[in-house]
């Protein structure tokens, strides 16, 4: 396997592990994580970038995290670079600029200025992403034959075609995919991706004011269904699942477990040890 591919292999490994919050708080602390991260920021590969952006926008979620990460050598000088190399996609330079501006409001102690401070952010990227995009929202999806590797190669093709989809990461132990959406993108799109694979059909998980689960069912053909708008100008990768926090349509976002990470976190931080030198 090339360094190249062992590169996007390992990346992608941080960010999946970095999308459950009980790992967030080890990978910051740990002496090698954080600085690979920083200089996968300047990857040569694009999709070795935005996989390194989101297990960043992942970390970031907690803020006890935020301070460190935002005086780490070289963080917020890569984000910068990310936000102006004319040669980043929409999408990368939007989540560049998301992160670069929660780094720029950690140690404010009002969660008013720093949700004006992301409400700036939102207006810049409106350059990517058109007047209507407000936020990012995360949508639960429960796929009823998603039994194996075809199967998620499938849904993996229907939902890279949707214009605002920014990534998706499975479950695949409970059928499930958590899916980060452009706010403007309507949830029934992926239902009716999903359902037009013939082999496969999604339905939306809900959390109830109880705490509990309400799995609903997509619209179907003919029904209303949402139009689905073909993706053409974002990188032909897959950019997997950003912040699982919750929404306005109450997506449950329950992802790994402490235990299953660890392990492999370890053996993240002995490549990025051996690869670059700090």
């Amino acid at each position: 396997m090339s360094a190249e591919l062992d590169a996007l292999a390992v990346v992608n490994q941080l960010r999946d592990l970095a999308a459950d919050p009980l790992n967030r708080r080890a990978i910051v602390e740990d002496q090698g994580c954080l600085p690979g991260l920083i200089l996968f920021l300047d990857h040569p590969n694009p999709q070795v970038v935005y996989s390194a952006l989101l297990a960043v926008r992942y970390l970031a979620e907690c803020r006890a995290n935020r301070e460190k990460m935002k005086g780490e050598l070289g963080m917020m000088l890569s984000l910068q670079n990310v936000m102006q190399k004319s040669t980043s996609p929409g999408e990368t330079k939007l989540l560049a600029s998301e992160i670069y501006e929660i780094f720029q409001s950690a140690g404010k102690e009002e969660a008013e200025q720093a949700e004006a401070a992301a409400a700036s952010c939102r207006r810049k990227a409106q350059f990517f992403l058109g007047s209507n995009n407000k936020r990012a929202k995360t949508v639960v999806l429960h796929i009823d034959g998603l039994d194996d590797s075809t199967r998620r190669s499938l849904c993996e093709e229907a939902l890279l075609k949707i214009r605002g989809v920014i990534s998706f990461t499975f479950q695949m132990a409970v059928k499930r995919c958590v899916v980060r959406i452009r706010s403007d993108l309507k949830a029934d799109a992926l239902g009716t991706a999903i359902n037009s694979t013939k082999v496969m059909k999604a339905q939306q998980v809900l959390r109830t004011d109880d705490g509990g689960e309400l799995i609903m069912p997509f619209q179907e053909e003919g029904e209303g269904a949402a139009a689905v708008e073909e993706n053409t100008d974002i990188p032909d990768y897959l950019p997997e699942e950003e912040s699982p926090s919750q929404d306005p349509d109450k997506a449950v976002t329950r992802v790994g477990s402490v235990t299953d990470g660890m392990g492999w976190l370890n053996t993240a931080a002995n490549f990025l040890t051996r690869s670059f030198y700090w």
